[in-house]
């Protein structure tokens, strides 16, 4: 007869392993208490005091959230996207003004061929324009070809005005993500406004490619972004509140119906 399941015969029942303790190695389990042990590491970003100016950053972006966000404000979130960015920025990079070094070698080469008695060069090389007055001012002449503004001007107000003035002089701009980076192609630490007011031959058909493109996304789209109004996001805790008090009102309403 088969053995009936359920039942362990008493050859097969295992025992139990006992642990080898090493002579040579004493346990000593680690004492926490005062004077005992150091505890081990943990993860204290939570309880580190931030800088004051990092604070004032994260309140200032909280506070834009909570807070309704007039339209004229607004349009500097709707920023240009990362694949025309990069496009962009690789045109801008090819018409880098001269750094200091490179303007030193150019005088010094100018004196000696002066000194020679060489004519030299006095081609004006065609470069990015900066500095928010010359930029406006060429805006207001009809020489800029293409205005680039950065989103995180401070204070915003010097730089608020300028989409509706190119949009006012047909000229196609846009609004990028970082004044360093703006700052980076000229040689600065940080620029607000950059403009193009021409290029070479070569770049013409890939400049007019991200005119268009550039077009598109925000002098076109210039009078519907007058009237979108930003921010008024609430918190979760905010919002869990009122998805509570809503659902409250409507058992209401629905007992009073029946």
């Amino acid at each position: 007869m088969a053995p009936k399941k359920g039942v362990k015969a008493s050859a097969v029942a295992k025992k139990k392993q006992e642990k080898v303790v090493n002579p040579l190695f004493e346990k000593r389990p680690k004492q926490f208490g005062i004077g005992g042990a150091l505890p081990p590491k943990r993860d204290l970003s939570r309880f580190v005091k931030f800088p004051k100016h990092v604070q004032i950053q994260r309140k200032r972006r909280i506070l834009k959230q909570r807070l309704k966000v007039p339209p004229a404000l607004n349009q500097f979130t709707k920023t240009l996207d990362k694949n025309l960015a990069t496009n962009l920025f690789k045109m801008l990079l090819k018409y880098r003004p001269e750094d200091k070094a490179a303007k030193k070698e150019r005088l010094l080469k100018r004196a000696q061929a002066e000194a020679e008695g060489k004519t030299a060069e006095t081609k004006k090389p065609i470069v990015v324009k900066y500095g928010l007055n010359h930029v406006t001012y060429l805006i207001e002449q009809n020489k800029a070809q293409l205005v680039v503004i950065a989103h995180d001007v401070d204070p915003i107000e010097l730089v608020v005005w300028l989409p509706a003035l190119c949009r006012k002089m047909e000229i196609p701009y846009c609004i990028v993500k970082g004044k360093s980076r703006l700052g980076l192609i000229v040689h600065k630490r940080t620029a607000s406004v950059l403009c193009l007011t021409t290029v070479k031959n070569e770049d013409k058909l890939d400049f007019s490619k991200i005119l268009e493109a550039i077009k598109a996304n925000f002098n076109d789209k210039y009078d519907e972004n007058r009237k979108k109004w930003g921010g008024g996001i609430m918190g979760s805790k905010s919002q869990a509140r009122t998805k509570a008090k809503e659902r409250v009102l409507a058992k209401e309403a629905a007992q009073r119906l029946t």
